[in-house]
């Protein structure tokens, strides 16, 4: 039987996240804190208005900023979706991981349907970790770690799971391949494009709007259970084929990924709200950052932007390894914090 490996886990987000609650795990209360972390997908460090983007359309997440700590200088281990998200959650680089680009061990790097490799047994993931302290762990959108069951989330420390193995690229014919399926927990409930449109002629969804009640549902579940909590909140509509809900469609200067930036934006600043309203936001870290840089071969309708840094996703450029980043933890991270240290 493998030995599953320890990570180091002050080498990736799991440590910086851990390090913190640790650091806050005395509170009023005396719970362990609950950890929220929100993952885009090629979002680029210059996205933001507090990262210097001039549209300055992000009123929620600059009000995280101000409120908690910016990280100008947080690097994902890789460029590319699936090696960033494998390292996040195992605390190792992608090429411990088996998460690396020619790896026949996993070669999950890239996204076609045909791919069998995923993550394997002798990880240790964060969520298993928290689950033996207690948690109760959601994922909430793309997991990316394969798509055989042995690779199911909730095999590797999920106790739930509303999502989608894959990104929601698309639409296939059925004959060739079948369309993208989506999960609640073991269950495939549908399909997209067929079950949850996504309109490729307009970019009109609805995705972001159901991933984020699945997100406030889980949480208000998990305050009134009185259970400590982890929710990885990994949403793709900064993905290209970017997409938006109609609420939200031509209100950017940016245009379609514009739209899909606010629309992340307002949904970041309901779950802040809602942890509030709920009382927990002192007993409750919450991170955001991207998988890797913006994908500036879909820019500038289908993808954002990294700022002044050179080129973007795929790349180990600046432009494709520096993320946006913030930790907000009322109580605990002082006000209006910027760390100039790498992480």
């Amino acid at each position: 039987m493998a030995t599953r490996r320890r990570p180091l886990w002050l080498l990736s987000l799991g440590g910086l996240v851990w390090g913190l609650s640790l650091a806050g795990a005395a509170n009023v209360t005396g719970s362990p804190p609950n950890l929220v972390v929100l993952l885009m997908d090629d979002m680029g460090w210059g996205d933001l208005g507090v990262f210097g983007h001039p549209s300055k359309e992000t009123p929620n997440l600059d009000r995280m900023a101000s409120e908690g700590v910016l990280f100008p200088s947080f690097y994902a281990a890789n460029p590319l979706c699936s090696p960033s998200r494998a390292a996040l959650l195992t605390g190792r680089l992608p090429i411990r991981n088996g998460f690396y680009t020619t790896n026949a061990h996993a070669r999950n790097a890239y996204t076609p349907q045909d791919v069998i490799g995923g993550i394997s047994d002798s990880e240790l993931l964060l969520p298993e970790l928290l689950k033996k302290a207690g948690y109760a762990n959601k994922i909430v959108g793309k997991w990316h770690l394969g798509h055989r069951p042995e690779f199911h989330p909730l095999k590797h420390g999920f106790d739930e799971w509303f999502g989608s193995p894959n990104c929601h690229f698309g639409p296939y014919d059925n004959k060739a391949a079948p369309n993208i399926p989506v999960y609640r927990d073991w269950e495939m409930i549908g399909r997209y494009y067929e079950d949850l449109k996504i309109d490729r002629k307009t970019g009109e969804a609805n995705l972001t709007q159901i991933y984020l009640q699945e997100a406030l549902d889980f949480m208000s579940r998990q305050h009134t259970s009185q259970q400590p909590f982890f929710l990885y909140w990994a949403i793709d509509a900064t993905h290209a084929p970017v997409y938006a809900s109609r609420e939200f469609l031509g209100t950017s200067q940016r245009g379609l990924y514009g739209d899909a930036v606010r629309e992340i934006d307002s949904s970041v600043g309901r779950i802040l709200n809602h942890l509030q309203k709920l009382g927990i936001s002192e007993n409750t870290l919450v991170f955001f950052t991207s998988d890797n840089g913006a994908a500036l071969i879909s820019a500038p309708h289908q993808g954002g932007s990294n700022g002044p840094f050179l080129c973007g996703k795929e790349t180990t450029f600046e432009g494709g390894m520096r993320e946006p980043a913030i930790a907000w933890w009322p109580g605990h991270i002082p006000a209006g914090q910027v760390s100039h240290q790498l992480a």
